[in-house]
């Protein structure tokens, strides 16, 4: 689409994600942090509770011709459809905070609490067309953006890489793509199982894709 919306990519990192989402009114005890491998051990160094997870995988024609999981909707999820080029880091930080205000507090007076309030009883393409036109969130974004540990590209740059988010929800767990339409069901799953959950379907994304290294997971957990 000539005219699509770009924004810069966010960097899969940590610091860059916790500016981003407290600066949103996340309270600091909530944090992402790397989850540096998926064998149990290295798992079991992740602080709990974790409320979401996000995924950052690289787009090839292997990734794009084999679907892991089944879409299914559930009126209980928010989801957000992606129609901002490289808005994905975004999209998966909506999704991982909007599936989590049983869960987590957010400021009354920053944006985010203000964003979800205005679009809770939108569609999943409605609240695109709001995210758009959101100058807060768009601000937000960009200025994240240039946080970096590498020089952000420009708007309008092809990326190869892709966040998604999982989390837990009535028992089940759920991936959130704004690029899907609707979300993907990935079997039962319980808060305290989220990260080991999610680990084993990471570890099928990497299984289709072998050759491909660019994976990094992050968990959304509460360290203080």
């Amino acid at each position: 689409m000539a005219d699509q919306i770009s924004w810069i990519p966010l960097e899969s990192n940590p610091d860059v994600l916790n500016k981003y989402i407290h600066n949103l009114g996340v309270p600091k005890e909530w944090q992402f942090v790397d989850v540096y491998g998926l064998e149990p051990d290295l798992l079991g160094m992740v602080p709990k509770p974790v409320a979401a997870v996000v995924l950052l995988y690289p787009i090839t024609d292997k990734s794009e011709a084999t679907t892991i999981g089944e879409q299914k909707q559930n009126p209980d999820l928010y989801f957000v459809k992606q129609t901002i080029r490289n808005a994905c880091g975004t999209v998966a930080i909506v999704h991982a905070l909007a599936n989590n205000q049983d869960k987590i507090k957010f400021l009354d007076d920053k944006h985010f609490a203000q964003f979800l309030k205005k679009t809770l009883s939108m569609s999943a393409e409605e609240r695109a067309e709001f995210l758009q036109v959101d100058q807060d969130m768009g601000s937000a974004h960009e200025d994240t953006a240039q946080e970096g540990q590498t020089k952000a590209p420009p708007s309008e740059a092809k990326v190869n890489t892709h966040f998604v988010s999982f989390v837990c929800k009535d028992g089940g767990l759920y991936q959130l793509n704004g690029r899907d339409d609707a979300p993907i069901y990935h079997g039962p799953c319980t808060p305290d199982s989220l990260l080991e959950k999610t680990a084993k379907v990471a570890k099928q994304f990497m299984e289709r894709d072998p050759d491909e290294l660019n994976f990094t997971l992050m968990a959304l957990s509460k360290v203080e």
